[in-house]
């Protein structure tokens, strides 16, 4: 058994352990709030712009914009991986790239060629441990989604599909649903689909100026960057929650720790007090 000095040095170093947990927890508390609300005020410029890109769409049937296109064989795919950062956020990150994980290897017996562009740096040292074919990345992103940082990697995949390339672009990243759950989620990105541009209400035609193509070219790639910046903002959002949720239950387990802690030092302590009366005891009689 442990010395009581043993004990004692124990006790408190989970004590200082659970002052940074407890700070952590109520740091990620405050950006969680803030993220929370950076992330539904990206909704209506996102639903605003996906109506738009539905009704061009839709409008205009002599040009077919490549976004739009589904091809007929998938010989490549592009994949966008976003992860947050830093760590000691439970298994946020874990779940996410496991899912991407999953269908990389799919993807991989069936002969297809992957690009990869990370966002985050969890998940771009992960995909380079796995060896994959990291084209793009942006890391070091802070507490709120920048396009600036973003729209250099992102036009790498939009390329690549253009291109040619990749016929396939996918987005994995982790949707916020509450504080107490997030889910890993993948989505197809490109080629559009109406499920996710929604079928406009009513149809109109534009007045495009200077001509169609270089406008749906714009609101298009736009489109794109508002999703991918969406998805960033859902992640963060549930980077932060799931920050709170693990330093709170760090700082549980610590406050447990120590009541069992503190239970055996005074066994121990309370044992060779016992132990030093008896000695007392059988010297005096000895006498």
């Amino acid at each position: 058994m442990p010395g009581t000095k043993e004990i004692r040095n124990k006790i408190k170093s989970v004590q200082n352990t659970r002052k940074i947990t407890k700070a952590m927890e109520m740091v990620s508390a405050s950006k969680m709030r803030k993220a929370q609300e950076r992330m539904r005020a990206t909704r209506p410029y996102g639903e605003k712009i996906r109506n738009v890109a539905a009704h061009i769409s839709h409008a205009n049937p002599e040009y077919r914009h490549p976004f739009l296109v589904a091809r007929d064989t998938v010989k490549g795919v592009g994949l966008i991986v976003i992860t947050t950062d830093k760590g000691l956020c439970g298994g946020l990150n874990t779940n996410a790239l496991r899912l991407a994980l999953n269908h990389y290897k799919e993807w991989q017996a069936q002969g297809e060629q992957i690009e990869v562009c990370c966002i985050g740096t969890r998940g771009l040292g992960f995909m380079q441990r796995l060896g994959a074919n990291v084209v793009s990345e942006a890391v070091q992103l802070g507490d709120r989604p920048q396009l600036d940082r973003l729209i250099g990697a992102v036009k790498v995949m939009l390329e690549g599909y253009v291109e040619d390339r990749v016929d396939r672009v996918m987005i994995v990243y982790t949707r916020f649903i509450n504080t107490m759950k997030q889910e890993p989620v993948m989505e197809q990105l490109l080629p559009l689909t109406g499920e996710r541009m929604g079928s406009p209400e009513g149809t109109w035609d534009y007045l495009y100026e200077p001509e169609a193509k270089t406008v749906l070219d714009q609101v298009l790639t736009r489109y794109i960057e508002a999703i991918i910046v969406q998805a960033l903002a859902e992640n963060m959002a549930s980077e932060q929650s799931a920050r709170m949720v693990a330093m709170k239950a760090a700082s549980d387990n610590a406050d447990t720790l120590i009541d069992e802690l503190t239970l055996i030092y005074n066994k121990n302590r309370q044992a060779g007090i016992t132990k030093e009366l008896s000695e007392i005891v059988g010297g005096a009689a000895a006498v």
